[in-house]
């Protein structure tokens, strides 16, 4: 794939698509609502779960799909969820840096598993994935896939320090093949975070995974998506490349923090 027109065939996708109350809704259903701070605390991620909670009552019956914290609230976090649809992600293995000792990393993706997280959310390497050590992200990501057990992965790419599209799609592919079950743009801890670039990238290596192993794989893009807007234009390309098998929550998240509040705002509610 050449990824020169890439900015061209994003506008082609995007432009003067208007969204609807329809796809507002729908758009809350895909939300992963996330608390990533060094001053969470459990009353923080109690409100989260409340209002993870109160999105189903507010759109009668289709919530958000998770919520995402970090490991050491996971024996809270599936407390507050007990008896509700809602999934309990932990982002884990040296969040966001990836640069802990990886017996560290990998023992603390088995705490979380272990207090009730159902989805892990990992972050590569990018020191070995920028400096040609692919190996070395294989065998962290084979590593990770392992500690899960039944819990899904979430592969980080951190699109914004591999920034070349050609090594963006490479370790997309590499994150499949070693067991991603998604594939997520970002932290949203460095500048920029998700991008509509990577995430045409990303979805174009997860068609043609796809249409070598016959296996679907998820994608999310992740931070900095606030406006209802840049949501969906997520949607769009996802829907566009990848198709509408992709748009449940089984195989596309938006991971935020203030997104749900604004589709609110869109939906007079």
């Amino acid at each position: 794939m050449n990824w020169e027109h890439l900015s061209t065939n994003i506008d082609e996708i995007i432009k003067n698509k208007v969204l609807t109350d329809d796809i507002a809704r729908e758009l809350i259903s895909f939300i992963d609502l996330t608390t990533l701070e060094g001053t969470d605390n459990n009353e923080v991620v109690k409100q989260l779960i409340d209002q993870a909670k109160d999105s189903y009552t507010k759109t009668g019956g289709k919530g958000v799909a998770a919520v995402c914290v970090y490991p050491n609230f996971a024996s809270f976090a599936a407390k507050e969820l007990i008896n509700t649809d809602i999934k309990l992600a932990c982002v884990a293995g040296g969040f966001p840096s990836g640069q802990s000792p990886l017996h560290v990393r990998i023992a603390e993706v088995e705490h979380a598993v272990a207090h009730g997280a159902q989805e892990i959310d990992m972050v590569i390497s990018r020191g070995a994935a920028l400096s040609g050590d692919i190996d070395y992200v294989k065998h962290e990501i084979l590593l990770h896939k392992k500690a899960c057990g039944d819990a899904h992965l979430k592969v980080i790419l951190e699109t914004g320090e591999l920034k070349d599209p050609y090594l963006i799609y490479n370790v997309s592919m590499i994150a499949m093949e070693n067991g991603a079950d998604f594939i997520k743009t970002s932290t949203g801890k460095i500048s920029p975070a998700a991008t509509l670039d990577a995430a045409f990238i990303m979805c174009y290596a997860i068609r043609e995974f796809y249409a070598l192993t016959g296996k679907k794989i998820g994608f999310k893009p992740a931070g900095g998506i606030r406006e209802p807007q840049d949501a969906y234009n997520y949607y769009l390309i996802v829907k566009n490349i990848l198709g509408i098998d992709w748009l449940n929550p089984t195989l596309f998240r938006i991971g935020a923090s203030k997104l749900l509040t604004n589709l609110y705002k869109v939906l007079g509610l």
